[in-house]
């Protein structure tokens, strides 16, 4: 907790109510934010009067229904693709790829935005269009958030169809593969989906640290190489700037089935209109 000895009142509120997320006591609340236990008294005072905490009973305050009820209010407004925009952007320009933002739906994932590469091609993929976890980078990248038991729940419901002969139709194979999209951060789609197209996709989290979604750079397999280091930490640091605008803790480690997960860790031919990633 940063801090706000030196802040206005409004900043020493906030600073406040944000800790009151992790403490109780008005002992461990002064000791986080850096305030007079005085300070930090006569503010919960207030906050427990607008109905944003309350006390518990035991000498201690938590979080208030009020809270519950604006937050409430704001997700329902809630675009996650706008707080993307801009992550999305950069990585356009400096890459000079497509990308895509998609998000979880149940058994498949759907694209909410899309931004044209700057190669003389487009990709058929549209804002709205389904895609499936298996087969892509995105979906892949998400898969392998979750454990091995919801995977194999997911694949026998949806089944593994083949894509291309380069998609993976093996249950213990695809586990055995994102295993690997797990250590190292990031997913390819390696012609997996449509042949002539690679893409390198990352997994976007939540404000709960629980991952949504994922975007994604698609390009002929010629400009896109599978093991281009540099080409994977743009889109793994654009994931994780679309985490952060989503709300997302900064250190969003997860364990998964052991193992800790973390959000971080040329010119084409003529033109022509490949598939969705």
């Amino acid at each position: 907790m940063v801090s706000s000895t030196g802040g206005g009142s409004i900043d020493k509120a906030l600073t406040v109510l944000e800790a009151l997320a992790e403490h109780r006591r008005v002992t461990d609340i002064a000791s986080g934010t850096g305030l007079p236990k005085s300070t930090v008294h006569r503010i919960l005072q207030s906050l427990v009067g607008w109905g944003f905490a309350r006390a518990d009973g035991h000498g201690g305050y938590v979080p208030g229904p009020r809270i519950l009820t604006l937050a409430g209010k704001v997700m329902s407004r809630f675009d996650p693709a706008q707080h993307a925009d801009a992550a999305l952007q950069r990585l356009r320009d400096r890459t000079g790829f497509a990308v895509h933002f998609a998000v979880r739906s149940g058994d498949e994932a759907v694209y909410v935005r899309k931004v044209e590469g700057l190669r003389p091609y487009q990709m058929a993929s549209r804002v709205g269009m389904s895609m499936p976890l298996h087969s892509t980078s995105i979906g892949k990248a998400i898969l392998a958030q979750l454990r091995d038991g919801e995977v194999a729940s997911i694949t026998s419901r949806t089944g593994l169809a083949r894509r291309t002969e380069h998609t993976i139709t093996e249950p213990k194979a695809l586990l055995d593969h994102l295993a690997e999209v797990r250590r190292r951060g990031y997913a390819v789609d390696d012609e997996e989906n449509e042949a002539g197209i690679r893409c390198v996709g990352a997994p976007v989290f939540d404000h709960t640290a629980t991952v949504m979604g994922g975007i994604s750079i698609s390009g002929l397999t010629f400009e896109v190489t599978p093991d281009d280091e540099h080409l994977a930490d743009e889109v793994v640091t654009a994931a994780r700037d679309v985490s952060l605008a989503l709300g997302a803790p900064r250190d969003h480690a997860r364990t998964v089935d052991g193992m800790d997960v973390a959000a971080a860790p040329g010119r084409g031919p003529a033109p022509r209109r490949p598939g969705p990633m």
